[in-house]
This record gives C-alpha cells, sequence and structure tokens, in this order.
C-alpha cells in the first residue's frame, strides 16, 4: 500500500460513492487527543454507516496520495447521475454466457444465478443486454430463455450442459414458404411485441391499402379468419408480409442471411430481400398476381407421397403434375372435380395423399390464363441483379446474370 496507495483510495472511494455508504477504519476505538479532532469538521468512523449529502446534491470525496519523495497528487470524485429507467422489453428475455472452459462456464452460471438472487429488483432486461453485447464470446456457451429473475435463478441453478462450439459464424439461409402454409393470427404474437415486425408490417399494409380495397391486419389479425386466408387475394399478400416483416426482423437482430430460397409466393420475398425489386414493386406484383389468379376457376392441390414415375400414369385429364418436392413427394393440381378422382385412384393403390389448403390448382394448366397480363405487368418493373444470392424454383440452382428477365421471373413464379 506505498506506491498504489492512490489506486486503492480511488478504489474504496468509488464503491463507497456506489453504495452511498461510508466504510468504517478497521481497529479504531478513538482519535489521538493531540489531533483536536473535535474542533474541526472531521470525524473518524469506526461502523459503517449511510452517506447522505448535506445540501442534498450529489456526493463527493476527496482521494490524497502522498507519496514518498513528493510525489503527491489529490483528485476528487463526483457519484454518477442516475441512470434513466430503461423503456419497455420483451416478456422473455435471453440470457446468455461463455467461457474459456466447462468449469469456468459453470461457475459463470452460478455467479449469475447469486446475483439475481441478492437483486431481483433489477431489471432482467438490461442485465440480458449487457451479457449480450458487453461480454467477449468463447467456446463453452449457455444460453437461457426466461420470463422473470425467479424463472432465472430456478434455470441457472440446474442449467442445461455447456455446448463446445469451434469460433466461426455458421452460414444462415431465410426459406420461405408459399401458399398454403397460411393460418389465422399468423405473426399476431410479433406484431404485437416486437417494434421492427409490427413498423415493417404496417409499412406494407399502408402500401396494399390500394391495391387490395381493405386492410390486411383487419383480417390476418381478427381471429379465426381461416376461410378468409384461403382465398388467393388475401393469402398470397398476406404471406409476403408475414415473410417479409419476419425477415427485417431477425435482420435487425444482426442475423443476416448468406442466402435465401422461397417456394412461389416465397420467391417473391426473396426477390425483395435480394433487391431484385424493391418492396413497393414486390407488393404491387403479388396483389395483381393474387387478384389474377383469383379470377380463375377455382381448383385444388394434392400432395402425394409417392414418386415421378408412379404419379404421372395416375393422372386423370384436368390435372398437372404442379410440383416434385423430394424423390418420393410430388404435388397434383387442377379441377376440384378431376382431384376428387385422382384421390379415389391413390385411395385405391394404398398411396398416402392431402389437399393443401389452397384455393386454385396453382403450377397448373388453369394458370394458363394468367401469364399474358402478368407478362404485360413484369415489364413495367425495373428488376437488378441480387444483392443476396437465392436459388431459382425452376432449375433448383442458382440465379445466374441472364435470369433477371421479365420471361424468365414469370415462368419462376406463375
Amino acid at each position: 500500500m506505498d506506491a498504489a496507495a492512490g489506486v486503492g483510495g480511488l478504489i474504496k472511494t468509488s464503491l463507497a460513492l456506489r453504495h452511498r455508504q461510508l466504510p468504517g477504519t478497521l481497529h479504531f476505538t478513538r482519535p489521538n487527543p493531540r489531533l483536536g479532532l473535535e474542533a474541526t469538521p472531521f470525524v473518524v468512523d469506526a461502523q459503517l454507516r449511510d452517506w447522505t449529502p448535506a445540501n442534498g446534491g450529489p456526493l463527493r470525496a476527496g482521494v490524497s496520495s502522498f507519496g514518498v519523495g513528493g510525489t503527491n497528487t489529490h483528485v476528487i470524485l463526483e457519484e454518477a447521475p442516475p441512470r434513466p429507467a430503461s423503456g419497455p422489453a420483451r416478456d422473455h428475455q435471453l440470457l446468455v454466457l461463455s467461457a474459456r472452459s466447462a468449469e469456468a462456464l459453470d461457475a459463470a452460471t452460478a455467479n449469475l444465478a447469486n446475483h439475481l438472487e441478492t437483486h431481483p429488483e433489477q431489471n432482467l432486461a438490461d442485465i440480458a443486454w449487457t451479457l449480450q453485447t458487453g461480454r467477449r464470446g468463447f467456446n463453452h456457451r449457455r444460453a437461457l430463455v426466461v420470463d422473470s429473475p425467479a424463472a432465472a435463478v430456478a434455470a441457472l441453478r440446474n442449467p442445461p450442459k455447456g455446448r463446445h462450439e469451434e469460433r466461426r459464424t455458421p452460414p444462415v439461409v431465410f426459406m420461405f414458404p408459399g401458399q398454403g402454409s397460411q393460418y389465422p393470427n399468423m405473426g399476431a404474437e410479433l406484431y404485437r411485441t416486437e417494434s421492427v415486425f409490427r413498423d415493417t408490417v404496417d409499412t406494407c399494409a399502408e402500401i396494399l391499402h390500394p391495391l387490395l380495397g381493405f386492410d390486411l391486419r383487419e383480417i390476418v389479425y381478427q381471429g379465426d379468419t381461416a376461410e378468409q386466408l384461403r382465398q388467393t387475394r388475401i393469402t398470397q399478400p398476406a404471406l409476403f408480409v408475414t415473410e417479409y416483416a419476419l425477415a427485417k426482423l431477425w435482420m435487425s437482430w444482426g442475423i443476416i442471411p448468406d442466402a435465401l430460397i422461397g417456394h412461389s409466393v416465397g420467391e417473391y420475398v426473396a426477390g425483395t430481400l435480394a433487391g431484385v425489386f424493391s418492396l413497393e414493386d414486390g407488393l404491387h406484383l403479388i396483389a395483381h398476381r393474387a387478384r389474377l389468379v383469383q379470377e380463375q376457376p377455382p381448383g385444388s392441390m394434392l400432395a402425394i407421397r409417392a414418386p415421378e414415375a408412379v404419379v404421372l400414369p395416375l393422372l386423370p385429364e384436368g390435372t398437372s403434375l404442379a410440383a416434385i418436392n423430394a424423390p418420393g413427394l410430388c404435388v397434383a393440381a387442377g379441377d376440384s372435380a378431376s382431384i376428387a378422382i385422382l384421390e379415389d385412384v391413390l385411395a385405391g393403390r394404398g398411396l398416402v395423399a392431402k389437399h393443401l389448403h389452397t384455393s386454385h390448382a396453382f403450377h397448373s394448366a388453369m394458370m394458363d390464363p394468367v401469364i399474358e397480363p402478368f407478362t404485360e405487368l413484369l415489364r413495367t418493373v425495373k428488376l437488378g441483379a441480387p444483392k443476396i444470392p437465392y436459388v431459382s424454383n425452376v432449375t433448383g440452382n442458382w440465379i445466374t446474370d441472364t435470369e433477371y428477365g421479365a420471361g424468365s421471373l414469370l415462368a419462376r413464379v406463375i
């Protein structure tokens, strides 16, 4: 405590300011009478006591260090101003921990549990933020999702085992489904709790309103609207907006895709995120595409657990092989009466089939009347090269420099 006396005093005084308490002097009983302290404003504390400013202002303290040879220094400290209260937080928080070894990870986990147990009044969102942004990441990691300090303590006392990871950033691919994956209130909880998701949906809904003639949010977030969401003119814009907003939410968290892939409507989302067309043009295309398809005669689609070679000979007139999703999984599309005949044929052969939640026979000859007007619309849209690679629905390969034209886009999305 000679060369480092000043540092020790600085640390001690900083802690006293933080806790607003004055520590007692060890082993002190009474002052030397020759000091005459009773005639001065100075006192020596024998016990720990609370420290409150006399005039209601901030606490201040001086630290003096008198070194051998006249290297004396003095510094005055003032307590930090009170921090403003944190803003609204999510219902659940992600607590992340990492360490260089499994033992150190367990120690950090126990320390965090002790801290939360001792300070239950602290904002869990602030703690989660500090753990995520104020700490380095090491190979041994642990993550917990909790909704309260008490739940956090319980989870930390009985944590999952740590996981060892190589120090690398894995590639990320965003995948966007097509029609048939919709359901009532999809994204409703995210719309309520996540501002980025909500703002994106609001922007899209406002752009779509004059194109659709209604507010998309009033249908998607209004409870039991399954039948309405089966209507293509509603389904396609609803899926586009939900998928696009969800992607923007992930990207706002720093999760940036290295590649994209989307099926049908989902490829529009991929194209918009990749910069092939603007959000306004993407919404314009999807709204008019949905309207054009809605105007066609209704139809049905049937997912069949069988390979192409088995399905093709069984297709009756009025149906098409709409997609080959896997070596043993195909989709047939056509008018509802023909699809019903096909369903009976499949059942007679013991083949499993399931109706998709669609109102029309997509990717079939029943979509041919859409081609000409949609082609004219595509010619009015400015297309650009993708900034994020994505996979073509037609070829199954990466989009190339020759595949940005309206004709190729039409082939991929009708």
